[in-house]
C-alpha cells in the first residue's frame, strides 16, 4: 500500500461506486442500495483476513480503512461508502479532513452513521433509543455525539454485543446456540432503559440475526437495520451531487474483492446476496 504521505496516481474515468466493510456484514447494505439502484456498477471489498474490526483501535482500524479507500479509489471508484459502523466511527472523518485532499479532492468517501441517526426522529415515539453495536461502536461514542447533533431531546443507551459478529461470520446466526446470546443483550438493553422503543442495529452483521432480534423484541420496540436507510440516503446524495453521478458507471454489473480466500469469501457472499458470487483475492 502507498504510505500515508505519497500521492496516488488514480484512474480520472468513470468507475464503480466502492463499498467495504472488515467482512461480510457492508453486503447487507450493498444488497439494499442494488436493490434501490440497480443500474449502477458496484465494486465491494471485504477485508475478511483481518476481520472483525470491532476490537482494534482507532489508530489500527484507520490504518486498515484508509488502506481500503485507496484500493477502492485506484480500482476506479469515485466514491466510496464504508459499509461498516467501526470504520465509519473510528476513520471516516479523519480520511475525509486529511486524506481526500491528498488523494484527490473530488473523491468522496461516505459512512453509514449519518444516514442512520437522521431516521430516528421519525422513529421514536418515546423520544429513548437503543444502540446495539460492536465495542468498537460503543467506545467511539459515535452514534450518541450524532444523535445528540441532530435530536438533542433522544436519551441513547448503548450495548455493546460481542458475539453477534463471530455467531455471524461463522454461520451460526439461525442456531439454538445464538439464542442465548442475543436475548441477552437485547433483554440487557431494555432493562437498562425500559422507555425505549426503537432499538438501532449498529453494525451491518446484526440484520442476519433479526429472527433471534425479533423473538425477544417486545412489541412496541421498533428494530431498525441500517441497509435502506443507507440506500436512501445515497440514492438522494446522488440527486443532490449529479457531478459524482456521472462519475459512477452504470452497467448493472457487480465484482468482489476479498483479503482471504476467493472460493471461501464467494461461498459466504452467496449467502448474503441470494445469488451467485465470485471473488478476487487483494493483498491487504
Amino acid at each position: 500500500m502507498t504510505p500515508p504521505d505519497q500521492p496516488l496516481t488514480l484512474p480520472a474515468t468513470p468507475g464503480p461506486v466502492g463499498v467495504f466493510d472488515s467482512g461480510y456484514g457492508g453486503l447487507t447494505i450493498l444488497r439494499q442500495i442494488r436493490q434501490l439502484m440497480p443500474a449502477y456498477d458496484y465494486l465491494y471489498l471485504g477485508d475478511n483476513a483481518r476481520a472483525p474490526y470491532g476490537a482494534h483501535s482507532f489508530e489500527v482500524v484507520y490504518e486498515y480503512t484508509r488502506q481500503a479507500v485507496e484500493l477502492l479509489f485506484a480500482r476506479g471508484c469515485h466514491l466510496v461508502v464504508l459499509a461498516c459502523n467501526t470504520a465509519s466511527a473510528k476513520a471516516l472523518r479523519t480520511i475525509q479532513q486529511n486524506d481526500l485532499g491528498r488523494l484527490d479532492p473530488t473523491r468522496r468517501v461516505l459512512g453509514v452513521i449519518r444516514p442512520t441517526v437522521e431516521t430516528l426522529g421519525s422513529l421514536t415515539r418515546t423520544r429513548h433509543v437503543g444502540i446495539l453495536a460492536t465495542a468498537g461502536t460503543v467506545n467511539s461514542r459515535s452514534y450518541e455525539l450524532e444523535i445528540h447533533k441532530l435530536y438533542p431531546d433522544i436519551t441513547v443507551s448503548q450495548m455493546a454485543c460481542p458475539m453477534w459478529v463471530p455467531l455471524v461470520e461463522n454461520y451460526e446466526f439461525d442456531s439454538p446456540g445464538a439464542d442465548y446470546f442475543v436475548r441477552k443483550r437485547v433483554e440487557g438493553i431494555l432493562r437498562a432503559d425500559p422507555e425505549i422503543d426503537t432499538l438501532v442495529l449498529a453494525c451491518t452483521h446484526y440484520p442476519l440475526l433479526m429472527n433471534k432480534i425479533l423473538k425477544y423484541t417486545p412489541p412496541g420496540v421498533r428494530i431498525v437495520p441500517q441497509g435502506e436507510y443507507v440506500a436512501s440516503s445515497l440514492r438522494d446524495y446522488f440527486q443532490r451531487h449529479p457531478e459524482m453521478d456521472a462519475q459512477c458507471t452504470k452497467g448493472g454489473h457487480c465484482h468482489y474483492l476479498t483479503t482471504e480466500a476467493a472460493d471461501k469469501f464467494a461461498e459466504s457472499a452467496t449467502l448474503f446476496m441470494h445469488e451467485p458470487c465470485e471473488a478476487e483475492r487483494v493483498q491487504p
